[in-house]
């Protein structure tokens, strides 16, 4: 089993969201000791936008046969490194309500005409082989249950845009009110952990059929991480 680990938060490995996302990669390598993990930090501006290139290929007529050029072939190769992946664990903060920028880029570069979907008269069609996708968001105050204070237009966000590529299987952990004190802290920490327990106690990893071979990292152009992460 090969799991695709994203961490979006800017405050990288000390995050509340990778964190989180670290124990859901313990559990799923608790069932499956050999799986591979690889990890992409796009926080901290890791992942740049994309370009004019990239608009200019969408344009041409078959943009999935285009020579891949800028921000482009970081496209390809994030598309490439997406669908070798049998399980993809985004870890990620709620910034404003919804998802941070560098999550936002890496949907930019990955959710793409022609090559992860096709248009069609009755809508989108994902070309992507669906996969269990782990999503552990982490926000400073509550959005979900009778104690939420803020909206949530991350969860609906992600599940229509990964839907539009062809990943329906989300499954959402959450750390809420990380900034409410410590005790508020622990409280969502031990909610996350039960909730853990209970969905893994029944889960057992199943294999999608992947045939592409491991993508090569060299045309991703990587930015190193900043020193705090």
């Amino acid at each position: 089993m090969r799991i695709l680990h994203l961490t979006c938060s800017p405050r990288g490995q000390i995050s509340e969201s990778c964190r989180l996302s670290r124990k859901i990669i313990d559990f799923l390598r608790d069932r499956e000791p050999s799986a591979i993990v690889v990890d992409r930090v796009i926080g901290s501006d890791a992942l740049p936008p994309i370009d004019a290139s990239y608009a200019t290929a969408l344009m041409q007529r078959s943009p999935a046969d285009a020579s891949p050029a800028g921000s482009m072939a970081r496209s390809e190769a994030l598309i490439r490194e997406l669908e070798s992946a049998d399980v993809l664990v985004i870890g990620t903060p709620m910034h404003n309500f919804t998802v941070p920028s560098a999550l936002k880029a890496w949907i930019d570069h990955v959710v793409r005409v022609g090559r992860t979907f096709n248009p069609t008269p009755e809508g989108k069609v994902g070309t992507l082989t669906d996969r269990p996708v782990f999503v552990a968001v982490s926000s400073g105050s509550r959005f979900s249950g009778e104690r939420a204070r803020q909206p949530d237009f991350l969860t609906p966000y992600l599940k229509a845009i990964l839907a539009t590529i062809g990943l329906r299987d989300l499954t959402f952990f959450t750390v809420e009110g990380s900034s409410l004190g410590p005790d508020a802290l622990a409280e969502a920490r031990a909610g996350a952990d039960r909730a853990l327990q209970q969905y893994f106690s029944s889960f057992r990893p199943r294999s999608i059929g992947n045939t592409l071979p491991p993508p090569s990292p060299a045309p991703l152009i990587p930015v190193p991480a900043s020193p705090g992460l």
